[in-house]
């Protein structure tokens, strides 16, 4: 879906597209688009007699619109991960349909359920409350061990697989970064010296991972939907790959996430995060592995900010929060460098 296409056209081409996989007219209602995020482009909408009459779905649709921060776009990463966690111990939606043919609704696109609950802020003001301490131990313990699941889900068999093709436990810190270095390279609009002295460092640190594991990319809080103390789903999959399980214990330690508190992810203290995770995952926690991936967290943000600045400044899109993201690549390429010299604590 183009920038300008407007919702009404898009709800016309929902309503054919559903039709057409139902073999029956669909009729849709309060297509509604969530702001949030700067990828994706999510819309919640209810679809009256979908399956059969007089039954309604609500339904999420993802669009990986041309102005999204990571495109172009695929459906299949993430698609492929959802249908290989259903019924597992990792709480997801379920996939209903998804293509990336541009020809039907302008982009690829996927349906899926609408899951309960809320998203807790990621991000919130240092000395603001935290969490109340009830619902922190009971989201910290889920959260930990959907983790730990997640990792060490026998993926072999599953529709996943054909993410791992080529990649083993001594070279996938090599081949994520190598994907990284070149979404540097076509991201960044000027040089970074300081970037590239991280890729330098990042290559000739590369650990060997405890086992290939599916990495969700982006874990932390924000990302999952919670009702009354219980995490209900796992969403942004939109960065998955297969790769070292540290990737996203670095990723989750990185101070920005800690909103003011002194918990991981605004949930767990460090040292009882690694300790129950490597107990559910079956593993101890390498905490060299932990800073490595740190430092490449660091310079996966400030990447990730020069795509912002980039989607902004080609015209690809006029939201104010790309040029604010742009605005902290050296902030990030600096935490990057200091997380060198720091070394592991």
């Amino acid at each position: 879906m183009s920038s300008n296409e407007s919702e009404q056209a898009l709800a016309a081409r929902i309503e054919a597209f559903l039709g057409s996989q139902v073999g029956h007219p669909v009729r849709i209602s309060q297509l509604r688009r969530f702001t949030v995020g700067f990828s994706w482009r999510t819309f919640g909408l209810t679809a009256h007699d979908l399956c059969a009459p007089g039954q309604d779905e609500a339904l999420i649709l993802r669009l990986g619109a041309d102005a999204g921060l990571y495109a172009p776009y695929s459906a299949e990463p993430e698609g492929l991960v959802l249908d290989s966690l259903q019924g597992s111990a990792v709480p997801v939606p379920r996939v209903f349909w998804r293509s990336d043919d541009t020809t039907l609704l302008g982009a690829p696109f996927m349906f899926c359920s609408r899951e309960p609950g809320q998203a807790l802020l990621p991000w919130v003001s240092a000395g603001a409350p935290v969490l109340r301490e009830p619902l922190r131990l009971a989201l910290a313990a889920q959260f930990t061990d959907m983790l730990a699941a997640l990792h060490s889900l026998p993926w072999a068999g599953r529709p996943v697989q054909a993410l791992a093709q080529g990649i083993s436990a001594d070279n996938a810190a090599l081949r994520n970064m190598a994907v990284w270095e070149a979404h540097l390279q076509r991201w960044a609009m000027r040089r970074y010296p300081l970037a590239e002295w991280g890729i330098r460092w990042l290559k000739a640190h590369a650990p060997i991972a405890p086992r290939v594991a599916i990495v969700h990319g982006d874990y932390r809080t924000g990302n999952f939907l919670q009702q009354d103390g219980r995490i209900t789903a796992i969403l942004d999959w939109e960065l998955v790959h297969m790769g070292d399980p540290h990737e996203d214990l670095g990723w989750i330690s990185l101070p920005m996430y800690r909103g003011g508190s002194p918990y991981l992810c605004r949930l767990l203290e460090a040292d009882a995060f690694y300790r129950r995770y490597g107990d559910a995952a079956g593993f101890e926690v390498d905490p060299q592995a932990v800073h490595y991936y740190q430092v490449f967290s660091f310079l996966k943000l400030a990447v990730t900010h020069m795509a912002a600045a980039r989607c902004f400044e080609t015209g690809r899109s006029n939201d104010m929060r790309m040029p604010a993201m742009g605005s902290q690549v050296s902030t990030c390429l600096r935490q990057m460098d200091k997380a060198i010299q720091r070394g592991v604590k």
